[in-house]
């Protein structure tokens, strides 16, 4: 470990990501206390398809760190919510592609806001440096692990 020693709790903390568990926990709040029926795993699918509409299944997967059950039960509930429906391909019926329904993406301007505002509460009193260095040491450990 090239000298960089942490106490057994400070690695605890850092492989089960704190903060990010925090972060998601005060999103889901603030979907709940705004009416929203969904969870943060279904919004990050939802995110990714207002990115890019009409994704595969299996794109949705490598997308969202998720397993193919995962990305199926997630895809499951938000179908019966009506938030997305999948085709199969026309080149390879093998192939589920998923996209919006109207509902979802009137969800999109609501949610991206209630996020903003987690991220705000989240970074009060933290310093634009900081957030720079941080976000380039959690780039540095996701590269040197993928």
């Amino acid at each position: 470990m090239t000298g960089n020693q942490f106490k057994r709790g400070e690695l605890y903390s850092v492989i089960t990501g704190m903060a990010s568990i925090a972060v998601a926990r005060r999103l889901q709040k603030n979907f709940r206390q705004a009416g929203l029926e969904i969870t943060i795993e279904q919004w990050s699918i939802l995110y990714h398809l207002w990115k890019e509409d009409g994704l595969s299944q299996q794109e949705l997967c490598n997308r969202t760190f998720r397993d193919k059950p995962s990305i199926t039960r997630l895809l499951d509930n938000l179908e019966r919510q009506h938030l997305v429906k999948r085709v199969a391909s026309k080149e390879d019926r093998r192939i589920n592609r998923v996209f919006l329904t109207d509902t979802a993406r009137d969800l999109q301007d609501t949610t991206i806001q209630l996020a903003n505002q987690t991220m705000e509460e989240a970074l009060v009193e933290v310093s634009k440096a900081d957030i720079e260095v941080t976000k380039k040491v959690l780039q540095q450990v996701y590269d040197n692990l993928k």
